[in-house]
């Protein structure tokens, strides 16, 4: 009965939660751009309270895409394209920015933020991948490889915290509040990190993700109703985040 009565409210496809991740995205990135630095203005702090909203959202469906794909090696293939486009519009639109030479990682002797969350996305299906299988038995082994998967995915935007999230996620699948302790966990960890060594208020500010738990929660298990829209949507999400990268990132340089 009570499972019933929840699956009632289950009423927001994947691709309705995605446009809402994609509108948060958005509105974060915009406030980077027309408000750099760590301003402590009512507008700014809130349009990037409506950003955290995006992350986990997005490392939720790479998780439940690792279950609904057809071929996980072109899956991973395809997030890793992704990542290695998104990189160059990252740094473009980034407050880092000075020339060419910010494309080439550590080139500046910096840790954080070398490329974009894509990369950190693309490693997390890989970790998914590494702590569901079946064929590497060794538990050590399987720790061994996740860690230095944090260690590659690192340098990142949201550091090895977005890898963590989609394993957490996917190795959970079925088990909705023990998914976003996790992810609560992850990011408070994060948190903590950005709290100390950058700005406290922009660290509190990140656990602004758990405004995305309610709206996960509503997520029917579904694509969408059409089957062509859909397909059109798929490529979408992926064209979208570097395209708008770019774009800001040109508005900027005109400025």
């Amino acid at each position: 009965m009570q499972k019933d009565k929840m699956q009632r409210y289950k009423i927001l496809d994947s691709n309705t939660i995605k446009l809402i991740a994609i509108l948060a995205m958005t509105i974060d990135h915009i406030a980077w751009a027309a408000f750099p630095g760590y301003p402590r203005d009512p507008l700014p702090v809130l349009m990037h309270i409506v950003g955290r909203l995006t992350c986990p959202i997005m490392c939720y469906f790479i998780a439940e895409g690792y279950y609904h794909t057809k071929d996980v090696g072109k899956y991973t293939f395809r997030l890793f394209v992704f990542a290695l486009i998104s990189h160059f519009p990252y740094l473009f639109a980034s407050m880092d920015f000075v020339d060419w030479k910010s494309f080439i990682p550590f080139y500046y002797g910096n840790i954080l933020n070398q490329t974009s969350v894509m990369w950190s996305l693309a490693w997390g299906l890989v970790m998914l991948r590494i702590a569901d299988s079946d064929r590497i038995k060794d538990e050590f082994l399987k720790a061994g490889l996740i860690i230095l998967i944090c260690l590659v995915s690192f340098p990142s935007d949201w550091s090895c915290v977005v890898a963590l999230c989609v394993m957490a996620f996917g190795t959970n699948r079925g088990r909705f509040k023990t998914q976003m302790l996790w992810m609560v966990f992850y990011v408070a960890i994060y948190a903590a990190v950005y709290f100390f060594a950058i700005d406290p208020i922009y660290g509190l500010m990140q656990m602004g993700v758990v405004l995305s738990i309610p709206i996960i929660r509503l997520y029917n298990g579904k694509r969408g109703k059409s089957p062509r829209l859909n397909r059109f949507m798929k490529w979408f999400f992926y064209l979208y985040y570097p395209l708008h990268l770019l774009l800001i990132g040109w508005i900027q340089s005109m400025q």
